[in-house]
């Protein structure tokens, strides 16, 4: 089991979980300790969604945490709507199967309402319910892109701010982004409709197999995927607020620890709480991985001195994990956005280290970032990325991994 010792807390004691103690946890229920052998339709459900911010990362998500994965398997369950896009948690796109869908959305739903009050000013005379429903007539009517929904939306209330008018629209309605849109090796404008017409209609009207789960079910599910967990962390990964009451109606049943500086985590009696010292293979995570975005604490994984070097400006980079923590950035191909997507390129993989690796270490590196070009194909070579580098290996793919700067 994880390593921790007892100490003695305000009011009673709790085991503590050090910082490498829960980077061994979370890892595993990341699937980045061990590639698992699961579906990608499982592995979507399991994470509780992929972030989609870009069309290209969930791919690359799946591919650092599941064995055997192709990007064919994910766009196929794009084109057969069991997955979609779609704005849920903090507000962003993430690519969900249709249960978590159906299940999270609403969940969510009372932020989303909160978030249009920050456009108040723009929507003066503005009934939001009637702008609801013609929103979703119009979408619902083939699916249409933002431009086309403020220009309709317009025609009602033409002295409203057009800005506005879209993020109501987007946060009121359950909007997906249709395919080719996130399809693997195709592209296509964003165009919405609800997800009720897309999943169809038995779908839409609350989540599959019965009735609508609460807040108590995702507590539990958030744990499984990023515990053990305090509930600020999940409060930051969902991008709601009050979540107090539902850890502590769970607490009965939930294994409670802390961490270092004293704060209380929660965890599933039945999470895995691996050794300390388990090896933590070299993953290469794509921009936007949820990984790092869904604690209030990211120490678990990002060193301290390191905080705010995963971003350039507003340029946010792909990230390498080494032995379980962030440890550099790296990008593909010969465009200039520091992602997976964008330019053409050939198949170079860049690969910026924070600190020193030894050679052994260096060589794992280049073998991962092998296994990626090989394993993505055509589209790990149409990344960006233009670091000249001092170190190099052959992919299998005949890309070639290269250490050399990202930054500049």
């Amino acid at each position: 089991m994880g390593r921790y010792v007892a100490v003695m807390a305000s009011k009673t004691t709790r085991p503590v979980l050090d910082t490498r103690a829960l980077n061994r946890a979370t890892l595993a229920r990341q699937l980045l300790l061990t590639r698992a052998e699961m579906s990608a339709q499982d592995a979507t459900q399991h994470l509780l969604g992929l972030q989609a911010q870009n069309v290209k990362p969930p791919y690359f998500q799946l591919h650092a945490r599941l064995a055997g994965f192709g990007p064919a398997e994910l766009a196929g369950l794009m084109e057969s709507r069991q997955v979609v896009r779609m704005v849920t948690m903090r507000s962003t796109i993430h690519t969900h199967t249709v249960h978590d869908a159906l299940t999270l959305r609403p969940i969510v739903q009372p932020a989303r309402d909160r978030e249009i009050n920050y456009f108040r000013k723009g929507l003066v005379g503005v009934d939001l319910d009637r702008l609801a429903e013609r929103a979703r007539a119009f979408v619902e009517a083939e699916p249409r892109t933002m431009a086309e929904i403020r220009e309709e939306l317009l025609k009602e209330w033409p002295g409203a701010d057009p800005q506005s008018l879209s993020v109501a629209a987007r946060c009121r309605l359950p909007l997906v982004q249709v395919t080719p849109r996130g399809v693997w090796g195709k592209s296509g404008q964003v165009r919405l409709t609800t997800l009720r017409k897309w999943v169809g209609e038995e779908a839409g009207g609350g989540s599959l197999g019965g009735a609508d789960p609460g807040i108590d079910d995702v507590v539990l599910r958030y744990l499984g995927a990023f515990g053990p967990a305090s509930v600020k962390d999940m409060q930051t990964w969902a991008g709601l607020t009050r979540l107090r009451e539902a850890f502590e109606r769970l607490r009965p049943g939930l294994e409670v620890f802390q961490d270092e500086n004293g704060v209380e985590l929660f965890d599933l009696p039945d999470g895995p709480r691996p050794d300390a010292e388990q090896p933590a293979p070299p993953r290469f995570l794509p921009e936007f991985d949820n990984l790092l975005l869904s604690h209030a604490d990211r120490s678990r994984v990002i060193p301290p001195e390191l905080k705010g070097s995963t971003w350039s400006g507003n340029q946010a980079h792909c990230t390498l994990l080494v032995d379980g923590f962030l440890a550099g950035l790296w990008k593909l191909g010969g465009g200039t956005d520091g992602g997976t997507g964008g330019g053409t390129g050939g198949g170079t993989l860049t690969v910026e280290l924070f600190s020193a690796v030894s050679e052994a270490g260096k060589a794992e590196i280049v073998a991962e970032g092998e296994a990626l070009l090989a394993g993505m194909g055509d589209g790990a070579g149409d990344g960006v990325g233009d670091g000249v580098g001092d170190g190099m290996g052959e992919g299998r793919s005949g890309g070639s991994v290269r250490f050399g700067s990202i930054r500049g």
